[in-house]
């Protein structure tokens, strides 16, 4: 990989890859083959982030991510609670029912950045722990499945975990990394 050439949204999934492959190796490196990509190139991209992240010259992350992934297919106004925001949605060609969703304030400060389901895509069925494969489901539909969901500090950034609650009443909690299901734990 160049390290002069353009960081596109190629490198962007692999991004994306890097820390999911913590949780779901196998899965990963399915995809990291699908995208052609090497290990090697996986991390370089990673690095490459990292370092357009931690830059002192850094853009904001906004400008970051049009910079790196173009004009978002959409941006719509949204309310959350007392507050309104932006949600600027990419396409994802590794995932094509999913977006990648940022939520914004108006001065352009970032307030989410994860994996959602694109608009008018039906997402999964989900009603019992054996749906609840990796890389099927969003934070937010497990959320709306199992209510009441509660929503926990993640491992690292980029992760989150969210407590539910099955039909029968057990109590389980899913692992997410940018949005995206990788596992449950009891």
């Amino acid at each position: 990989m160049n390290p002069d050439a353009r960081f596109g949204p190629l490198d962007f999934q692999l991004v994306l890859l890097r820390r999911m492959a913590d949780f779901q190796p196998d899965l990963v490196e399915d995809a990291r083959r699908r995208l052609g990509a090497s290990l090697t190139q996986m991390r370089e991209a990673n690095r490459r982030w990292q370092a357009m992240v931690r830059s002192p010259r850094s853009r904001g992350a906004l400008g970051r991510y049009r910079a790196v992934l173009g004009k978002p297919v959409s941006v719509q106004r949204r309310r959350i609670g007392d507050l309104e925001c932006d949600a600027h949605l990419w396409p994802v060609p590794l995932w094509p029912d999913l977006r990648f969703e940022v939520l914004a304030a108006d001065d352009g400060a970032v307030w989410n950045e994860w994996l959602v389901r694109a608009p008018g895509t039906a997402g999964p069925d989900l009603r019992t722990p054996a749906d609840l494969a990796p890389w099927s489901c969003t934070v937010d539909e497990v959320a709306k499945a199992f209510p009441p969901a509660r929503p926990m500090e993640g491992s690292a950034p980029t992760r989150w975990r969210l407590e539910f609650t099955l039909p029968d009443g057990e109590t389980r909690v899913a692992e997410f990394t940018w949005g995206l299901l990788q596992r449950l734990t009891d």
